[in-house]
């Protein structure tokens, strides 16, 4: 096997964790650390010169899955300039991806409940902060909204959590615009 390109300990280490991620949604936790040197183009032992053990490799892995990272990249490419519906619907198909992708981790990985970590002060403060920038893309409209933008973003986080969990909407997801459409104009028909 050709050498590994030189990398930081930490450029190594996101590395070791990219090539995780698939194969633990592939395996779960039976992935073996020879499956991970090979998905990574690594010798089996440059995974310990980063991590003690093949454990706390995929525990960093889980635990980056439930950072808002990638989320929050998707936020920062909501044209604001969009209508209410159309911006709303951005987010939640976007919302909606990443609580699939991280029930779908959990699901191969048999978790039932997230990571200590998302309930230590500093991952809530990474929440609390993301769920600022949500209020600030409907702030422009907050005066055709019959509630504050933070409580809509929180009604809009809990029907898309609801919608994308596949045991909780027994099978039948609701797409984006139906989260959207329901968190907009109910489900009465008109006035």
């Amino acid at each position: 096997m050709p050498r590994a390109a030189p990398l930081s300990p930490e450029e190594r280490r996101t590395a070791l964790i990219d090539a995780t991620l698939p194969l633990l949604v592939e395996h779960g936790r039976a992935v073996t650390s020879k499956q991970i040197a090979e998905a990574a183009g690594v010798a089996e032992g440059t995974i310990f010169r980063v991590f003690a053990t093949k454990e706390e490799l995929v525990e960093a892995t889980l635990a980056r899955e439930f950072e808002p990272g990638e989320f929050a990249r998707q936020l920062d490419e909501v044209d604001a300039s969009l209508p209410l519906r159309d911006r709303l619907v951005v987010v939640a198909t976007a919302m909606q991806c990443r609580f699939q992708r991280v029930f779908g981790l959990m699901r191969a990985v048999g978790m039932v409940a997230p990571p200590d970590h998302v309930h230590d002060e500093a991952h809530r403060e990474r929440m609390d902060a993301l769920d600022e920038r949500l209020a600030a893309l409907l702030a422009p409209d907050a005066d055709r909204l019959r509630l504050p933008p933070a409580r809509v973003v929180q009604l809009l986080r809990m029907l898309t959590f609801a919608g994308s969990h596949e045991d909780i909407a027994e099978g039948h997801l609701l797409a984006p615009e139906e989260i959207v459409d329901t968190l907009l104009h109910g489900v009465q028909e008109g006035k």
